[in-house]
């Protein structure tokens, strides 16, 4: 185990979300919180989150699996769907918490390109441990591959962050 080092992840949650979806399993949040401080010595981890009111018991369990939620008002579009985008807030907290030297190192968990600038800044000042993408390596941002940081896909993870259905834990009798 990797004590924690007061590294800080910063996690675009919609991102996460959606990515965990179509690979077609259930994160156990819980779980992914304590594998982020043993593997990765992460102190705080940032949710970025758009704030849905009727959402408050996913906000409560995610702060008391020890997340720390950055809510984002969210807007419709025209279609009625949300739209609660995080990525400047998400990129000014990294780059706030660099500059004020808050933190360690930093994780970013999201497969999305339009971080690519941040992990370029972070990575030129020697801050920044990798990216953790929610996505399989063809839908991971060919922006953040570029950057050349280290790229790590939760689907590799799958069996210990995978929310376990009833029995899967389970021995069977008689079994070792």
């Amino acid at each position: 185990m990797k004590p924690t080092q007061n590294n800080f992840a910063y996690i675009d949650g919609a991102n996460l979300h959606r990515g965990i979806i179509q690979l077609g399993w259930q994160l156990d949040y819980a779980k992914f919180r304590v594998w982020l401080k043993e593997k990765y010595g992460i102190a705080h981890a940032y949710l970025f989150i758009g704030l849905i009111p009727k959402n408050k018991d996913l906000y409560t369990n995610l702060q008391e699996a020890g997340f720390t939620l950055v809510y984002k008002e969210i807007t419709y579009d025209g279609h009625g769907k949300v739209k609660g985008n995080c990525d400047a807030d998400l990129v000014l907290k990294a780059t706030r918490d660099s500059y004020e030297k808050s933190s360690g190192q930093a994780l970013l968990v999201s497969s999305d390109g339009d971080y690519s600038g941040l992990v370029k800044f972070l990575l030129e000042k020697d801050k920044f441990i990798g990216i953790i993408s929610p996505s399989v390596s063809a839908k991971c941002s060919v922006l953040l591959k570029r950057t050349g940081a280290r790229i790590a896909y939760i689907n590799d993870q799958k069996s210990i962050l995978e929310v376990k259905k009833d029995g899967q834990n389970k021995k069977a009798p008689g079994r070792d």
